[in-house]
C-alpha cells in the first residue's frame, strides 16, 4: 500500500522493488535500486523519512519517526534487516541494521557500521564510523575489519538489488 497522508506522498527513484504488501505512507522519499520487502512498513505520517540509493528495508520491518521531533534519515548502501524498527534515527551510508535490531530516537549510525541482530540501541546513542554494536544496550564489540565491510556490508546490499530483479521479471 502507498498512501498520501496529509498532502504528502512517497516518492520513488528509479529501479525500485516494493513488495504487493509493504505499506508506505507519507513523506517517504526513497533513491535508486531500492528494496521494501514483505509486511515492512515505512510512516512517514509524523515526521520525514529519507532514503538514499540501494538501500534495502527488509521482510517485517518498520521504519518511523517520532511527531515534529525526529525524522528518519537512511544513506546509501543501507542493508535493514528482517523485522528490524528503525526510529526517528540517522543511517549513514554502507550501514548493515541486524535482524530483529531497535534503534531508537536520535541514534546516529556513522559509515561502514554493523549494529548485530537483536541489538538494542537506546535514545541518543552514537555509533563511531567502522563500529560493531551489539547487546541490549548495544555497546561497541570491536572495530569493523574490511574483510567484515566487504563480506557483509557490501555482500548484502548487492545480493538485495539481485534479489529484487527477480521479482520485476
Amino acid at each position: 500500500m502507498i498512501k498520501t497522508i496529509n498532502g504528502k506522498t512517497p516518492e520513488f527513484g528509479d529501479d525500485c522493488f516494493i513488495a504487493e504488501n509493504a505499506t508506505i505512507v507519507g513523506e517517504v522519499s526513497v533513491g535508486d535500486q531500492c528494496s521494501i520487502w514483505f509486511n515492512a512498513v515505512l510512516r512517514g505520517d509524523v515526521h520525514y523519512i529519507k532514503m538514499g540509493n540501494k538501500v534495502n528495508v527488509q521482510d517485517g520491518a518498520i521504519v518511523h519517526c517520532t511527531y515534529q521531533k525526529s525524522p528518519t534519515t537512511i544513506g546509501n548502501n543501507v542493508s535493514i534487516g528482517h523485522n528490524a524498527i528503525v526510529h526517528g534515527c540517522t543511517l549513514k551510508d554502507n550501514v548493515l541494521v541486524g535482524m530483529g535490531s531497535i534503534i531508537m530516537d536520535d541514534c546516529v549510525v556513522e559509515s561502514n557500521s554493523i549494529i548485530a541482530a537483536g541489538a538494542v540501541l537506546t535514545k541518543g546513542t552514537h555509533v563511531p564510523a567502522g563500529s560493531v554494536f551489539a547487546g541490549t544496550p548495544a555497546k561497541k564489540i570491536k572495530d569493523i575489519s574490511p574483510e567484515l565491510s566487504s563480506g557483509e556490508i557490501d555482500r548484502i546490499a548487492n545480493n538485495y538489488v539481485t534479489y529484487s530483479a527477480w521479482f520485476k521479471e
